[in-house]
Order: C-alpha cells, then structure tokens, then sequence
C-alpha cells in the first residue's frame, strides 16, 4: 500500500524531470541543436506534418542546422515552415540542403531566455509538490480508513517528502546549468 503510493509519487516526480528537460531543450542557446525543429510542422501534401517525418535534420556545425528533405520538392515548403516557427531564425538552401543559422543571442534576448527557463523550473517544482501533496493526501487517507498505522503513515509521507527534495535540488541542477549555457557568449 504505502510503497505502491510511493512509486506512484517516484515515477510521476521523474516525468515532470523529463518534461522540464524535453522544454529546457527547445529553450534556444546560441549552440544548434537538432530537437530545436521538433515543433516545427510542414505542410505535405496538405497536411501538416513533423519536419523530422520528411526530412534529414543533422548538425553542420555548432550554430547550423542541416535539413535534408527525403524529397526534393519539399525544399522551399522546409524552409517556408522553419521561418514561420520562428521569427528569429532564417534558413536558406543551398543545394538540396535547407541551412539554419542559430543567430547570436543579445544580451536582452538572454535575459528574457533565462526568465523562461526560471518560469518552466518553476512550474515543475510546483508540479512535483503537487505529486507529494496528492501523495501526502492518500496517505492520510489510507490512515482515516485504518488500513495502516499513525507512525507508518508518518513514515511514508518523510519517505515522500525526501522524494520531493531530491528532485527539487534535480530542477535546481538543471536550471542553473541552463542558465550558465545560456549566459555563455
């Protein structure tokens, strides 16, 4: 019962950790990275589909992105989509190949980046207290309907509680070293 609650808590505390580094990923650096074109959607054939479904998407250096399409006439459809999905980037193809240059970050820029990822931070410490809260609440629960002891029930909720501390001070590593990524000229 109690450790069924705390798996529970352990394995939803580790998808808000997952999320935090899936949405820390698509905060854009002045480094390239393939996952930046994950959102990007390309109209094929009338349907919108994920550029990574229609095309190779590579790494050319550290501030360029390669995007390959499988098909050749859906070069310009690329490189119309990838501008539409952010107005800061501006692709350009060269041969088959649609470049994406990574612009240098201004230092404005990087501020109001570094206020975005504190803002994601945020919102999954604020996720993993409300895992520990619902955690917390079957507990108290599990003790009203006598189905475990006082000192158990107090057990469990300091076991869950570790758990939460654990992956805050996970959230806290990641942010800070998004924020020294971010804060790198």
């Amino acid at each position: 019962m109690i450790a069924d609650v705390k798996k529970s808590a352990e394995q939803k505390m580790k998808k808000s950790l997952e999320t935090l580094k899936a949405d820390l990923g698509k905060v854009r650096t002045g480094r390239a990275h393939t996952g930046m074109l994950d959102h990007v959607q390309v109209d094929y054939y009338g349907t919108p589909t994920p550029l990574g479904q229609i095309a190779n998407v590579t790494l050319l250096d550290a501030r360029t992105i390669g995007v390959t399409p499988w098909e050749k006439q859906m070069t310009n459809a690329i490189e119309k989509a990838i501008r539409e999905s952010d107005p800061g980037l501006n692709p350009a193809t060269v041969g088959d190949t649609v470049r994406v240059p990574m612009p240098a970050l201004t230092e404005e820029r990087r501020r109001d980046m570094i206020k975005v990822v504190r803002g994601e931070a945020e919102n999954a410490r604020i996720a993993v207290r409300n895992i520990r809260r619902d955690a917390n609440n079957h507990l108290k629960e599990s003790l009203k309907q006598k189905k475990i002891a006082e000192d158990e029930e107090r057990r469990a909720q300091d076991e869950v509680q570790k758990l939460t501390d654990r992956h805050i001070s996970e959230i806290d590593k990641l942010l800070a070293a998004k924020e020294a990524d971010l804060s790198a000229v």
